[in-house]
């Protein structure tokens, strides 16, 4: 039988910390951090009174608008900080998609030029892709890297696979379906070494709030990110990263006034320098202030790299949990590298297991490829909590 206490040090403060969250309450057992993350009470009311604030000062004039202002300057701040970045590199946006979007649709794609892409990404990365091949003639090519997950290297299967006139590869940092953590410094370089037009753009849904990051020294050309997953923030708020080479090589698509120059007379005169320029009009402004309160809640736990630790030695402890139950087959052959851990039953069906699961109070989801359940630990998950769930698993299996 494992014990907690042998593997995590404990933290006598961690469930007065977890009283903020009311997602954590009602009996439930939240497994689903990589869907969307619970957020803190103090996330809500910072959106509540930033609306109550807005609507009392009337929701358009100048001391408002200035409010606004500042508020989105500080949220690409707080964001920049986040990712070891700087603010001019950070373009605001809704989520991963929006920010996959702009760097896919940005670029001035020619008839022959190729896409590489893994047979991992997201289905909303997949049909983008699928529909700027069909518009401007664009070669898709995909590699197996599902098959490396316990066996092969990842770097080399991209890099053989990588053609002279591709473009740009498109792919995770961290897994979705997998879990499996790319070592993107090393694929970057690669890419770059192989032609001065082969740009990256990373999908970061799994990554940002969860990986302890330092873009810049990532190399990466686009890295696009949501607020709501692993950094526990609002819906509807998210970011793409530009290195400050690459944001210079794409061109805005949806296109608003935030993003660009005025004269005197409001006529456009031309593109904002930085992350700014693909950024729109109006947006939830009040979710901003979501986003940064619920960066604040982590910051006062811990540093990135210290939430990561914990997040890797309770996910490695539901691994080997898991481990110990017949017909529970684990996909990963090593503990997890981040709080992402898959698993399958061989005597009911997946998502039978997840409904029955989530009636006793434990939320998990399935996915379809590969056919396996999805559960997701924080850096304040509970050792108690992941020995429920194993218990409850053990009953029905």
């Amino acid at each position: 039988m494992l014990r907690m206490t042998q593997i995590i040090p404990t933290y006598p403060q961690i469930e007065a910390y977890r009283q903020q969250f009311p997602g954590l309450a009602n009996n439930k057992v939240y497994f689903n951090f990589g869907g969307q993350g619970t957020m803190a009470r103090s996330a809500l009311e910072k959106i509540f009174h930033s609306y109550e604030y807005i609507q009392n000062n009337g929701p358009f004039c100048l001391s408002v608008n200035t409010w606004i202002d500042d508020k989105i300057a500080l949220l690409r701040s707080d964001l920049a900080e986040e990712l070891n970045a700087t603010p001019e590199t950070i373009t605001i946006t809704e989520n991963v998609s929006t920010g996959c979007n702009i760097a896919l649709w940005g670029i001035d794609w020619q008839a022959g030029d190729r896409i590489l892409m893994t047979d991992c990404e997201h289905p909303g990365v997949i049909a983008t892709v699928n529909e700027i091949s069909r518009r401007f003639q664009v070669e898709v090519d995909i590699c197996p890297i599902m098959a490396t997950l316990n066996d092969g290297d990842p770097v080399k299967t991209i890099s053989e696979h990588l053609q002279a006139n591709t473009r740009l590869l498109v792919v995770s940092h961290v897994f979705w379906n997998t879990g499996q953590v790319l070592p993107i410094a090393e694929i970057v370089d690669i890419c770059h070494n192989r032609s001065s037009k082969l740009q990256v753009l990373v999908d970061a849904a799994q990554s940002v709030g969860s990986l302890p990051l330092n873009l810049p020294k990532l190399g990466v050309d686009f890295y696009a990110f949501t607020g709501h997953k692993w950094l526990c923030g609002p819906a509807g708020v998210g970011g793409l990263y530009l290195s400050p080479n690459a944001g210079k090589t794409i061109h805005p698509t949806f296109i608003g006034i935030r993003g660009i120059y005025k004269d005197k007379k409001g006529i456009p005169t031309g593109w904002k320098k930085d992350g700014r320029r693909f950024e729109i009009s109006t947006s939830a402004f009040p979710l901003y202030e979501g986003l940064r309160e619920s960066i604040a809640v982590h910051k006062s736990w811990g540093n990135p790299e210290e939430r990561y630790q914990q997040i890797c030695q309770l996910s490695k402890y539901l691994w080997e949990s898991l481990g110990t139950i017949p017909r529970i087959n684990r996909l990963k052959k090593s503990p997890p590298e981040t709080g992402l851990v898959f698993f399958e039953a061989e005597n009911i069906a997946n998502n039978k297991l997840v409904q029955v699961l989530e009636q006793e109070g434990f939320m998990l989801r399935t996915l379809a490829d590969p056919d396996c359940i999805r559960a997701c630990v924080h850096y304040f998950t509970l050792p108690a909590e992941i020995d429920k769930l194993t218990e409850a698993i053990k009953k029905l299996v």
